[in-house]
């Protein structure tokens, strides 16, 4: 996609962050869905505007959201592009009202997520990356700055690592003791949602490794934006992950990285049994 409608998904994101907002301030109700992860009437609106925005801002391009029903992956996999959307991500963290949730919007062209657009409502910032042109920004307010992930030096002792708050356990812990062996200075952030990837391209933490399930509309707006500022996600044979390539939208699990010019696969452990 040549132009982006900048303006206009940033319109977008702040509208269905509004939505979500009114809600976060006065009553949650909470609803499981069949895989039994919680459902709000946040997650609702912000679908119905994101959903309705860009059928209008770009009527050829499909819209895949994860409070939709999808088409059969017979008529996605022929799409070339589409919109890949999770209206509210993090939905645990806006329950427990920490602040820690996102609206995402990420556009796929031939299984790579090239551009990504991730709104933190409670902070009022959003972070875009184009990796197309090789930029991402955040903007906090009226203010616009370029962002970059930090890269890592040779023979460097400390690394920050990205953890999830809702998700973990054993092996998570068994992988983080054999990469404090790599790297004996090891510092552990815990943020929620889609921020973690933007956590890394913003400079503030070197790796996040996710062990257990995600889906490709919880990460893909995050990982554009952190593709742009030089970083990438790789599943555990090495390779970046791609979106739309099987039937299902779950994700192998992954290694999210601030640079992506570092030799990762010479001090990361090999992915734990299950």
């Amino acid at each position: 996609m040549d132009n982006i409608p900048l303006e206009e998904l940033t319109s977008i994101i702040n509208r269905a962050g509004a939505a979500i907002l009114e809600i976060y301030d006065g009553d949650i109700e909470v609803q499981n869905k069949a895989d039994e992860s919680p459902l709000t009437q946040a997650d609702l609106a912000a679908h119905e505007i994101i959903a309705k925005g860009l059928a209008e801002l770009t009527p050829d391009i499909p819209v895949v959201s994860e409070e939709s029903v999808p088409p059969e992956y017979a008529v996605r996999r022929e799409w070339s592009r589409y919109w890949l959307v999770d209206p509210l991500d993090g939905t645990k963290e806006f329950v427990n009202r920490n602040g820690e949730f996102t609206v995402n919007i990420a556009l796929i062209e031939d299984h790579v997520a090239t551009f990504g657009i991730v709104g933190v409502p409670v902070q009022d910032r959003i972070y875009i990356g184009d990796t197309r042109r090789g930029e991402a920004w955040r903007l906090e307010g009226d203010s616009k700055s370029s962002i970059s992930g930090r890269g890592m030096q040779d023979g460097q002792t400390g690394l920050v690592v990205v953890a999830s708050r809702s998700h973990g356990g054993e092996r998570l812990e068994h992988y983080l003791d054999q990469l404090t062996g790599q790297f004996p200075e090891l510092s552990r952030t815990p943020v929620g949602s889609s921020l973690k990837l933007c956590v890394l391209a913003g400079g503030e933490a070197d790796c996040y490794p996710r062990l257990g399930p995600t889906s490709e509309w919880d990460i893909a707006a995050a990982h554009a934006v952190l593709r742009a500022a030089g970083g990438e996600v790789y599943t555990f044979d090495g390779r970046p992950l791609g979106y739309n390539e099987k039937e299902s939208f779950l994700n192998p699990e992954f290694v999210a990285v601030a640079d992506s010019n570092y030799a990762w696969w010479d001090v990361l452990p090999a992915q734990p049994e299950q």
